[in-house]
C-alpha cells in the first residue's frame, strides 16, 4: 500500500512573531509513476477544496497509486483567518493589498539561459531534474532578497517551491456565485475531458501570476524553446490547472466527493492510480479560448435581482438582472433589466446584491464550442 506522511510547512509568520502553519499530506505509491501536487484555499473564503481534499485523502488511504500525491489544504491560513462580521475578506494580502494568487513567479530569462544547457541528446527525465533544481535555487534567491518581499509573494514562492516538483499541478479554488468550471492550457486541451467539469476555459501561454501558469508557463516555454532548437517535437508531460468548483463561503460534502471522483478520474487516466476503476463521465463540456470569457460590469449602481442562475444558456436580448434604484421608486426608473448582449452562458456572478457602478456582474462564455456531446 501507500507510504502516508505528514508534516507542516512555515508560510508566514503572525504579528507576534508565531509561526503559521499548513498541514502536507503526502502518499507515496510502491511504484513509480507522476508526481502530484494538490491545494486549496489560497483566498481566504474559497474553502471548499478542503472537503474535496479530505475525500482524496480517505481514498488514497486505500487505493494503491503509482508515483506520489502532495495535499495542502488551506495553504492560506492568513486568509482564511482574515473576517469581517461573517464574511471572509482573504482575497488580498492586508498589508500590501496583493491579489494572494498573483505572486507566483515566471523567469522567462532563466527558461531561455537553461535552454541553451541543453543537449539534444540529455534525457527528459535529466532535463527535467535539472530544470527543478534550476527553478527552486532561483526561487530561494527571490525569498533571501535583500530587500524582502510582500507577504503574498513569500506565501506563493514556498508553495511554488512544491508545487514546481510535480508532473501535475491543480489549484482548487471557488467563484463568488458559481458553476463548476476549469482553466486548462491550450497544449493540455485533450485532458479537459477527463475532468467531469462542463465548462472549460483554454488559456494561452501567457503568464498573469497564478500558481497554474507559473507551473505551465515555464515548461511550455522550455518546449517551444527546445523543439525549435532541435527541430522536433518536445513534450514535459507537465500539465497545470485551476478548478472552480462552486461558490466561496460554504461547503457541501455531497459535492466534495463528486469533485474528488473528477481528480480521481483524470489522475487515474494519467497513470497515477493502481488498477483503480475510475473513469470520466460521457457529459456534454463546452469550452471558450480566454478571450471569449467576457465580463460583464454595471453601468449603473443599485439593489440587484440576479435572473440568470451560473450555468443556464441566455439567448443574446434575454434578462440577466434587474436592478432597483431606490431613489426612483415612485416611477419608471424604479427598476432597469439588465440584458444580455449576445448568446451566452453565465459562470458566475458577483455575491452581494448591493453593487456600484463598474461592478463585475457576471463572467460569461460567448463564442463557446462543444468539446464532448455527453449522451
Amino acid at each position: 500500500m501507500n507510504q502516508f506522511s505528514k508534516e507542516y510547512l512555515v508560510v508566514a509568520q503572525n504579528a507576534s512573531g508565531r509561526n503559521m502553519k499548513v498541514p502536507l499530506y503526502r502518499f507515496k505509491g510502491s511504484k513509480p509513476g507522476p508526481k502530484v501536487y494538490i491545494q486549496s484555499s489560497i483566498h481566504g473564503a474559497e474553502v471548499q477544496g478542503n472537503v474535496v481534499i479530505y475525500h482524496l485523502i480517505q481514498t488514497l488511504k486505500e487505493l494503491p497509486i503509482s508515483g506520489e500525491i502532495t495535499l495542502v489544504p488551506n495553504c492560506n491560513p492568513v486568509g482564511t483567518n482574515i473576517k469581517a462580521g461573517e464574511y471572509t475578506l482573504g482575497r488580498f494580502d492586508p498589508i500590501n493589498g496583493t491579489n494572494w494568487n498573483r505572486g507566483y513567479y515566471f523567469d522567462p530569462q532563466l527558461v531561455n539561459q537553461f535552454a541553451e544547457t541543453v543537449d539534444e541528446q540529455e534525457s527528459q527525465a535529466s532535463i527535467k531534474s535539472r530544470f527543478r533544481d534550476a527553478m527552486k535555487a532561483q526561487i530561494d534567491n527571490r525569498l533571501n532578497s535583500t530587500w524582502g518581499l510582500g507577504l503574498a509573494q513569500q506565501l506563493n514562492l514556498k508553495l511554488q517551491q512544491l508545487a514546481f516538483d510535480a508532473d501535475i499541478v491543480i489549484d482548487l479554488h471557488n467563484g463568488p456565485v458559481s458553476t463548476r468550471h476549469i482553466y486548462v492550457p491550450e497544449y493540455a486541451k485533450a485532458s479537459a475531458s477527463l475532468f467531469n467539469i462542463p465548462h472549460v476555459i483554454l488559456i494561452p501561454n501567457v503568464f498573469a501570476g497564478a500558481l497554474d501558469e507559473a507551473t505551465f508557463c515555464h515548461w511550455w516555454t522550455l518546449q517551444e524553446k527546445l523543439s525549435s532548437k532541435y527541430q522536433k517535437p518536445v513534450a514535459f508531460d507537465v500539465e497545470a490547472f485551476t478548478l472552480e468548483m462552486g461558490s466561496q463561503e460554504v461547503i457541501s460534502f455531497d459535492e466534495g466527493k463528486y469533485d474528488a471522483v473528477s481528480i480521481l478520474s483524470y489522475l487515474n487516466a494519467k497513470g497515477c492510480l493502481v488498477d483503480a476503476d475510475y473513469q470520466p463521465k460521457n457529459m456534454l463540456r463546452v469550452a471558450v479560448t480566454l478571450d471569449n470569457y467576457k465580463i460583464l460590469y454595471t453601468q449603473q449602481g443599485g439593489i440587484v435581482d440576479y435572473l440568470a442562475p451560473p450555468g443556464s444558456r441566455v439567448k443574446q436580448g434575454e434578462a440577466l438582472a434587474r436592478i432597483l434604484n431606490v431613489d426612483e421608486l415612485e416611477n419608471e426608473r424604479a427598476t432597469e433589466t439588465i440584458k444580455a448582449p449576445c448568446d451566452l452562458i453565465p459562470i458566475l456572478h458577483f455575491p452581494s446584491a448591493s453593487v456600484l457602478s463598474g461592478t463585475q456582474l457576471y463572467k460569461c462564455f460567448t463564442h463557446y464550442v462543444t468539446l464532448t456531446a455527453g449522451a
